[in-house]
């Protein structure tokens, strides 16, 4: 039989499930089992391609081009896997693929319905992807109660009856500010709502402002009729890499491993030596973009700077400023500049002024994606005397049209046809600033974007003194660009920030955390 651990969430959304399930895969990771981690969301989307950040934060590429939830991102980041676009499971996924079989008759004429084709379908995928490895965690997105949720928690009540399945249920309790005393009333009332549908949790992970009362856990425990040691404290932390350490000190993965008849101990002593690691010195760094009223926007570039600070000792403290009333003297405060994705000309021309900024004032510079674009394009403009010089995307009647799309992409019309998604490989050129950094030849980046440096201006560009110091295998792709005569000025077509891992953390982010220690002095 397939182990399986089931997480889900009741009261109030956003309290931090994805880290829970992340935390709880890390830990039975560490006791030697090859884990999985799989994602529902409740959505009808049937992926989060076209969300906007403001809409549901950071979409998150994978691997295969899979643009998922930023949960699987928070997923690799504490396992160091790689998960494909079948570990998110949305509704609009399943009822797509339900309504194709429709289509072609694989139901025989059958009365298609939730219960059994809906819930097989979710059954099969999760099942399917959970085949190769000893335990998978899912996380049920939404919060039980949401009419969105209900095949998807009917699937996984009956997945219990086939395998053996352990349910986690993350709820909250709150400080009552009247008489200053922790509340479980929402809890009794989220677990009896699990109850409804048929799921009673083995163990309950309440999280709270302080660590949990002892008499309100044995309230909790008696009233949602559960074990006292199986009611888990999960009080705030200062950072997400301390989750793991924290469950483990209420030995949540001995508790879970109970339940199957097995018996292991955590090992996170190396995880727990990184994120201890003491900094030597703090920098600020200003993320110069659009979407910046919701910080989770950019919350892998927040997490591959964290990454990057565990290993260099220079604690990066990231910043969102936003270029659409940017002011360049505020910039003068900062110790790098970072300028991220982004689309359309909205805000393009305040990037820009931040990346001249960077250039002519010797600040360390990482540009990702369209932050590498719009580096081209302040370079044509101001070095090479290019005035009008910009990306089609923004203008597309451009008279120097440095940024472009690629003459086979030009004939697709439809959304996302013209997108690079996913992992491409990179050849380095060697005693560049990228070869130091990565030490490799070749390398494979994943990708998110459509516009592409226009091969027809690489050669006036790099007689002009840019370097694109990464290209694609044919040599018509610019991957990397950088400045020799600057102490840190790179920019990647690529994103690195997806690859980046606490254990491994990516090269690019480390160059930049060092560049910005060493300009501190």
């Amino acid at each position: 039989m397939q182990r399986y651990v089931v997480i889900t969430g009741g009261v109030m959304s956003g309290l931090g499930k994805g880290i829970t399930t992340s935390s709880i895969a890390k830990i039975l990771q560490s006791m030697g089992f090859s884990v999985t981690a799989i994602k529902i969301d409740p959505y009808v989307n049937v992926d989060a391609g076209t969300m906007s950040p403001f809409e549901h934060g950071e979409v998150f590429v994978l691997e295969d081009g899979g643009e998922v939830d930023q949960d699987l991102g928070n997923y690799e980041r504490f396992l160091d896997v790689k998960l494909t676009r079948e570990h998110n499971i949305t509704t609009g996924k399943v009822y797509q693929r339900v309504i194709e079989k429709e289509r072609k008759g694989d139901y025989l004429g059958k009365t298609v319905q939730v219960i059994p084709h809906i819930t097989d379908e979710i059954k099969g995928i999760i099942k399917s992807v959970s085949l190769p490895h000893d335990f998978s965690v899912i996380e049920v997105g939404g919060t039980v109660g949401d009419i969105e949720s209900m095949p998807f928690l009917e699937a996984v009540r009956q997945l219990a009856l086939e395998e053996q399945v352990i349910f986690v249920h993350v709820t909250l309790v709150p400080v009552s500010d009247v008489v200053g005393e922790q509340k479980t009333k929402p809890t009794q009332h989220s677990v009896k709502e699990l109850r409804q549908v048929g799921i009673s949790p083995t163990i309950i992970v309440c999280r709270s402002r302080k660590p949990l009362e002892e008499k309100i856990r044995g309230k909790i425990a008696l009233f949602c009729n559960v074990h006292e040691d199986r009611v888990i404290s999960a009080y705030d932390m200062d950072d997400i890499y301390k989750v793991p350490l924290l469950l483990e000190s209420e030995c949540i993965g001995e508790k879970i491993l109970s339940q199957v008849g097995m018996k292991k101990k955590a090992h996170l002593k190396k995880w727990e030596e990184i994120i201890s690691r003491h900094m030597k010195k703090e920098v600020r760094v200003a993320l110069c973009g659009k979407y910046v009223h919701l910080g989770d926007s950019y919350i892998s570039i927040k997490e591959a700077l964290k990454h990057a600070s565990f290993l260099t000792g220079v604690k990066a403290r990231m910043e969102l400023l936003d270029v659409e009333t940017l002011d360049r003297e505020e910039l003068s405060q900062y110790d790098g500049i970072i300028v991220p994705i982004g689309y359309g000309p909205r805000g393009a021309e305040g990037k820009i002024g931040a990346i001249r900024y960077s250039r002519e004032n010797g600040v360390p510079f990482l540009g990702l994606c369209f932050g590498m674009q719009l580096a081209v394009v302040e370079y044509a403009r101001t070095v090479l005397g290019l005035e009008k010089a910009n990306s089609t995307e923004i203008d597309p009647k451009t008279p120097h049209p440095v940024i472009d799309l690629l003459p086979e992409q030009q004939h697709i019309s439809h959304l996302g046809g013209t997108m690079r998604l996913g992992a491409y490989e990179a050849m380095i050129v060697k005693n560049t600033l990228a070869h130091r950094l990565y030490k490799k030849k070749s390398i494979f980046e994943r990708h998110r974007h459509r516009w592409e440096v226009n091969p027809a201006y690489v050669k006036r560009l790099e007689e002009g003194g840019l370097l694109f110091s990464a290209r694609s295998p044919n040599g018509v792709v610019m991957e990397t660009l950088e400045l020799p005569t600057h102490p840190f000025f790179l920019a990647t077509q690529f994103h690195p920030e997806y690859t980046s891992r606490l254990e491994n953390p990516s090269p690019p982010f480390v160059g930049f955390v060092q560049a910005m220690g060493k300009k501190k002095g």
